[in-house]
Parts: C-alpha cells; sequence; structure tokens
C-alpha cells in the first residue's frame, strides 16, 4: 500500500475537462483558489492542514506506462492527448496558508496559479488532502480546548474510514492539539508520540484482576496506567490497582507515570470516587483517564461536573468527526491570464445563494492584530500586490452588510500575510516543518483568538473582509452581469 501512485486519485470530468482545454484553449495560465464557506461544527475558527501531503502529492504527480494504457483503455481520449499525458508534470505556481495556522471562511487556503489544465488536474486531491486532515485538525482542536489543559489521546484508528483516515487523521489531530496517538504507523511515519494502555482481553485473559495488573505492571512499570472498569469499577478494579501500585512502590519502583483509566459508567461519579480511594491510599498524582465515546461537550460537561479525570482519549468521534462529517471546501477559477493586458482578468462565479458568490482575481490573505494583545481582530482579503501600513489608520468593513465598519487607527493593529509560495514554476520551494514543531505554532496560533471565538456554542464570528480594491472589483463584475 506505501507503494501507491496518487495521479489518478481525480474525478473523470477534471481529464475530460483537460482533453477540452487541450483541444481548444491552449493551456492558457490561471488562478483557482481553495476556500470553504461555513466553519465545520458550528465553530468559530478552522485549522488549516494537509500541506505536506499535498506538496507530496504534487512532487510525484506523473502518469505511468499503466496509467495511460488505463486511460486509453476507456476510449474517450485521443492519442495526442494521452502522448501530453505521458510527460505531464506540474509547472505551475501554488501558495498556501501553512499547516496549523487558525482560518476562517472563503480566505484562501490553497491557490494554484497554472496553465488551465494543470491546475484542473490537480483539483480533486487538493481537496481531498485539505479537507479531510483540516476537519480533523479542527475537532481536535475543539476536544483538546474543552480539556482546559488536560492532554488528550487520539485512538480511533479502529473506527476510522478506512487507513488513510486513520494514518492521516492521527497526523491532523496531533497537529490540532492531542499529545499524542495510538496509531503506530502515524507515529513512524511523521515522528508522533505514541500512547496506549491495555485492553479488557488482557484482563480476561487472566485467571484474575489483580494478577493481570500486576503481570502489566511488573511488564511496564514506568507505563502504568491500569484499565479498572472490566469486573466492578469500585469494588474490585480500584482497589487491586491499589494493592498493585502499593507492591510496587516496596519493591522500589518510581512509577513516574502511573494511574487508572475508566472506560465506561458514569465518568464523573466514578471518577470522584476512585480519586478519593487512591488519595487516601497515598496515591494523590495518580492519573485518572477516561475513555468511552467521548467528544468536546460530553468533556465539557463533565469538566463542569467536577470530574478528578486528567487525561483522555477520544477515538470514534474525533477520527470520524461524527457530528461534522465534511468539511465543506471548494476550488473555483478565480482569474485567466489576458496577453493583451499582461494581467490576470477576474472571473467570478455568479449565485442566487451570496455565500456562494465567489471572490475574483489574483488574491492573498492579510491577518490584521490587535497590537497590545495579539490577538485576531479581523482577516482581510487583498489583491497580490497590495500593501498596509500598520502605521496608517485602515478603515474596515464588512462586504455583505457594509454598513459594519471599523477603523483601525495607525500604530495601534499589526498586520501579517497568511500565504507563502509552496512551488514556484514546478519547484517545491517550501520545506514543511514536523508535524510536532506544527502542532507547537498551532497551539500559539489558537491562542491569537479570543475565548469567544473558541467557544463550543454560538461563538463569536471573526470577520473575514475584502479589501477596497478587491470589493471594488467584485461589485464591477456584478455589475456586469446584472440580469
Amino acid at each position: 500500500m506505501a507503494e501507491r501512485k496518487l495521479t489518478l486519485l481525480t474525478d473523470l470530468y477534471e481529464l475530460t475537462m483537460m482533453q477540452g482545454y487541450f483541444k481548444t484553449k491552449s493551456n492558457e495560465r490561471v488562478v483557482f483558489d481553495a476556500f470553504y464557506r461555513t466553519n465545520p461544527c458550528n465553530g468559530g475558527y478552522a485549522i488549516a492542514c494537509g500541506l505536506e501531503q499535498l506538496i507530496q502529492y504534487i512532487k510525484e504527480l506523473r502518469f505511468s506506462y499503466e496509467d495511460i494504457e488505463y486511460l486509453r483503455g476507456l476510449g474517450i481520449f485521443e492519442e495526442d492527448f494521452l502522448d501530453y499525458l505521458s510527460s505531464y508534470h506540474f509547472t505551475g505556481d501554488i501558495y498556501a496558508i501553512p499547516e496549523g495556522t487558525v482560518v476562517f471562511p472563503r480566505e484562501p487556503l490553497v491557490k494554484v496559479v497554472a496553465p488551465i489544465m494543470e491546475a484542473q488536474l490537480v483539483e480533486t486531491a487538493i481537496l481531498n488532502i485539505i479537507n479531510h486532515q483540516s476537519l480533523i485538525a479542527t475537532k481536535a482542536s475543539r476536544v483538546v480546548y474543552a480539556a482546559k489543559g488536560d492532554g488528550i489521546m487520539e485512538f480511533g484508528l479502529r473506527r476510522a474510514q478506512g487507513p488513510d483516515a486513520g494514518i492521516y487523521g492521527a497526523r491532523a489531530a496531533v497537529i490540532g492539539g492531542c499529545i499524542g496517538t495510538s496509531n503506530v504507523l502515524t507515529g513512524q511515519l511523521f515522528d508522533i508520540p505514541v500512547k496506549g494502555t491495555h485492553a479488557h482481553s488482557w484482563i480476561m485473559s487472566f485467571e484474575d484482576e489483580y494478577t493481570a495488573f500486576k503481570t502489566y505492571a511488573m511488564q511496564y512499570p514506568d507505563a502504568m496506567i491500569l484499565l479498572v472498569d472490566t469486573y466492578d469499577t469500585l469494588r474490585s478494579g480500584v482497589p487491586n490497582a491499589i494493592r498493585v501500585f502499593k507492591e510496587m512502590r516496596e519493591m522500589g519502583y518510581a512509577m513516574p507515570n502511573y494511574g487508572i483509566r475508566l472506560d465506561s459508567g458514569d465518568l464523573a461519579y466514578l471518577s470522584k470516587k476512585a480519586r478519593k480511594m487512591l488519595d487516601d491510599a497515598g496515591f494523590p498524582d495518580a492519573v485518572i483517564s477516561a475513555s468511552n465515546d467521548l467528544d468536546e461537550f460530553l468533556i465539557d460537561s463533565l469538566k463542569t461536573q467536577g470530574c478528578k479525570i486528567t487525561s483522555w482519549g477520544v477515538g470514534t468521534n474525533l477520527i470520524t468527526s461524527k457530528d461534522c462529517p465534511s468539511f465543506g471546501g471548494v476550488y473555483k477559477l478565480a482569474a485567466i491570464w489576458d496577453k493583451e493586458k499582461d494581467d490576470f482578468t477576474p472571473k467570478i462565479k455568479l449565485s442566487e445563494n451570496s455565500e456562494k458568490i465567489t471572490n475574483p482575481g489574483n488574491k492573498t490573505v492579510f491577518r490584521l492584530y490587535d497590537k497590545e494583545t495579539h490577538k485576531i481582530i479581523a482577516d482581510l482579503i487583498a489583491l497580490v500586490g497590495e500593501e498596509f501600513d500598520a502605521g496608517q489608520d485602515l478603515r474596515i468593513f464588512d462586504p455583505v452588510e457594509t454598513w459594519k465598519r471599523t477603523l483601525l487607527k495607525g500604530g495601534t493593529y499589526e498586520v501579517r500575510e497568511l500565504m507563502k509560495p509552496i512551488f514556484i514554476r514546478g519547484v517545491c520551494t517550501y520545506e514543511s516543518p514536523k508535524a510536532m514543531d506544527i502542532r507547537a505554532y498551532c497551539m500559539e496560533e489558537q491562542n491569537t483568538m479570543w475565548d469567544e471565538t473558541r467557544r463550543l456554542i454560538n461563538p463569536h464570528r471573526v470577520h473575514v473582509d475584502l479589501s477596497d480594491k478587491l470589493y471594488a472589483m467584485k461589485q464591477e463584475l456584478l455589475n456586469r452581469y446584472e440580469g
């Protein structure tokens, strides 16, 4: 499976459009934007993720002999087009917002500037990669926020929708804030911490619970988290765990990481009772971890109830983003190169639904921060080449409800351009950081949001505004096509 090629990971109509362009368009240069319209999970933000895999896909994008033979066998592609594909390689530019960055609706996460055939081909794979990992990273960040500083371990591999979802979903979950994963292959591929304890089957395979605990503790004295709910949590599991902890201490083991795991029942009640039992027995530093179909809302509720859990294992609801199973990213044409003007001609998609009307032109994204708090004020989509001096006053406004305006006084705000060059003329110019470094960056990024934006229910909406020039361009196109 590691030998897979992803060149044909595309929708058929990308290839049929390519052939049409090949016959009629002379491969003119275009701009495509990949963006999303609505925050996942009814939240206030998303986390950009998946860029490393996008880079790998573009680098390896070649049509093999077997690919060409398969396409020839479909009977819909002509030989001159197949000849073109046989020597295909990506020659365009790609710009993107780095992984781990907090992002908001309608701003380009990835921008492709390339000959139209090349830009069209990569649509499906870009959306597949970015949509999935951004969704899981966002979900993970919400779970981590709900845990209020407790460690979250991702362990949803067996419930993921296939190996890829498990592998790359675990990577995205760690970038979103999880401290590790149970997925060993993800750990190997991306140098991510792998963690785990044992299953109920371990307990059941021994003649009694105490023997199972003691055997496991002797095998792993530095990682001694015992699953206590196989038979009776408070009458059997916790007492047997305490007995083993006492014996290990008497034998001189330091026990740097020890405690219990709860996987069923009333987690708030059981954790409080277990905490008292552990404290009374002289083990106040014993960890109480929990699992059992957790998500951000249940963790938040348990924290509100005063549970004594300090470590959480989250599986199904995280790796599948169960309550919001898709990210909704789209890929839209924004401009076509005009040789006579020696510039891009903006393109716009109209719709009766205002949220589906696209932003035209060759664009970039600026983030505006409050200088004192370094919290996000708003994002500003602008045309490439525009510059903003943080020393000057800047008036921003909602591009739909234009009466909503804010004047930022010069010297009170900071400006950062978010998009980075990834490929220039087909050559990769960007080195993706390690996953754990992206995680650290992502945690810093999340701290630039106000808590009102991060809250789980009815979050504050961060405005994504248009520059004056981009707004004027969009209005001119809307007026031109009116009716």
